[in-house]
């Protein structure tokens, strides 16, 4: 506690407060950019704190990862475009919610709920690392691939009344998944002898391309037919009642995404799909998820802002980053002559629980920025749909070129937009195919793996009690939909 003290007393001098609450504005800037991902602002930025100390380096670093995960919800609620993969999830009730005229409350619960997963994950980094990445050594292929199949169980539940076509989009999107060069063999597939799908078909301007360029066609096509897309905005926080009906889903969201934070690889992205398909499940009225449900807002921030403080813990106790941004951060640690792993607490303690206390103060500033901006935020979408929809488009080419430098990328991106508004048109869900492209490489490379570690013998994935939790899990939320369908239909047919 007393080095916990110590770190407190670092951050809490105005430059630190300064450096922190700069870092966190311009990571919420980065996030509600589209395109422009937490990795990215992270990455862009190692470079200036070559010439600061160590903690102001890292305290920079890390306000701008927390600032840039709950940025993405932003343009995701608004304008049906995530900032950030992170965000996908929060597309599908937060925008309803705007479209009900409640951008504001949803805006609000988003906050709140990124920061009490924020600093829930902080605490847990802070006082049980050592143990919390314990649990995740133990962690091989086979977990892997449990862990990425009970994902892409959550696609029957992310679905909606439409659970077949769910399931064929999620196939579709396994199909994507399969562009590129083989995770084992090293042999390229589907490629059609293009080298710009060597590495597989770049999984944001296909995001870009689904959510925001098909709502931009379809709001484009509104305009042409003179129909009336203004949406009002009513409320601008969460009231009491909500808060307290909102308090269990997200602490399980907080302590479901502090805990995929801390298994390396898996990341934000999964976190939110995951603790959404967990809340929709274990709701009374999933009947309801799909239609601005403010528990479907509040389960996914929570989770992956929860991941920023558990993605750390592997990184500073083992040397192992626990996702993208942590892999930067790891090279900043190493440019500031810091080696990650456990003599890192004794040898640099100091350094370590300012971390933690400047992970904190960033969550405090982000929860102080976007209650204080959320009058201000919201009037985006008042914005006339004119001028909206083409800086919508703008920024969707400029988000899908920056990735990789390549127009290739903007022309996925264009053509995923039609693919995503001719799916709107026929009533096909999207985020199935955005789980199954996250997941699908993660499930076909580490159960190919599993398979080499036992020669070919599949029961490998039934001796691991880790495994069999997660299969438990995704049996558990199969049926769970099916039995949730039924008795919707059930209730529909008495109602007629």
């Amino acid at each position: 506690m007393g080095d916990l003290i110590l770190g407190f007393t670092t951050v809490l001098q105005p430059s630190m407060l300064l450096i922190i609450a700069a870092g966190v504005l311009g990571g919420i800037i980065i996030g509600a950019l589209p395109g422009l991902t937490a990795t990215m602002g992270v990455a862009l930025l190692v470079p200036l704190t070559f010439g600061m100390n160590a903690v102001a380096g890292l305290v920079l670093l890390v306000g701008i990862y927390c600032g840039a995960i709950y940025g993405g919800s932003i343009s995701a609620i608004l304008l049906r475009t995530p900032g950030t993969p992170a965000a996908a999830a929060t597309v599908i009730e937060g925008y309803m919610l705007a479209q009900k005229g409640q951008a504001g409350k949803a805006l609000g619960m988003s906050t709140i709920a990124s920061f009490c997963g924020g600093m829930f994950s902080a605490l847990a980094l802070t006082f049980i690392a050592p143990q919390l990445a314990k649990v995740a050594l133990s962690f091989g292929p086979p977990e892997y691939f449990a862990l990425a199949l009970f994902g892409l169980s959550i696609i029957s539940s992310i679905s909606g009344d439409q659970v077949l076509k769910g399931l064929a989009a999620g196939f579709f999107g396994l199909l994507l998944a399969t562009i590129g060069m083989d995770p084992i063999t090293g042999y390229p597939r589907f490629t059609f002898d293009n080298a710009n799908l060597l590495s597989g078909i770049s999984f944001i301007p296909v995001l870009i391309g689904l959510f925001a360029v098909a709502e931009a066609l379809a709001t484009t096509e509104a305009m042409i037919k003179n129909l009336n897309i203004d949406v009002k905005i009513a409320g601008n926080l969460p009231t009491l009642a909500e808060l307290k009906q909102c308090a269990k889903t997200i602490l399980k969201g907080s302590a479901i995404g502090t805990f995929i934070g801390i298994i390396p690889g898996a990341g934000a992205d999964i976190a939110a799909f995951v603790s959404y398909g967990e809340c929709k499940r274990s709701s009374r009225d999933s009947d309801k998820f799909g239609t601005g449900v403010l528990e479907g807002v509040a389960a996914p921030e929570s989770a992956n802002n929860g991941v920023t403080g558990g993605a750390l813990v592997p990184l500073l106790t083992l040397g192992v980053p626990g996702d993208a941004v942590a892999a930067v951060m790891l090279g900043a640690l190493m440019l500031q002559g810091l080696k990650p792993g456990p003599m890192l607490f004794k040898d640099n303690a100091d350094v370590v629980y300012s971390l933690f206390a400047g992970l904190m103060l960033a969550n405090v500033f982000m929860l102080l920025f976007g209650l204080f901006g959320i009058k201000y935020i919201a009037k985006v979408v008042t914005v006339p749909k004119p001028i909206l929809t083409p800086i919508i488009f703008i920024l969707c080419v400029v988000g899908s070129y920056a990735i990789n430098n390549s127009l290739f990328d903007v022309l996925v991106m264009m053509v995923f937009g039609v693919i995503g508004y001719l799916m709107q048109k026929l009533k096909f869900p999207i985020s199935p195919i955005v789980l199954a492209l996250i997941l699908g490489p993660m499930a076909e490379g580490e159960f190919r793996r599993s398979l080499v570690m036992s020669q070919g013998d599949p029961s490998i994935f039934f001796t691991r009690p880790i495994c069999l939790v997660f299969f438990a899990l995704a049996a558990i939320s199969i049926v769970g939909s099916y039995v949730a369908q039924r008795r919707k239909e059930k209730t529909a047919a008495i109602a007629q």
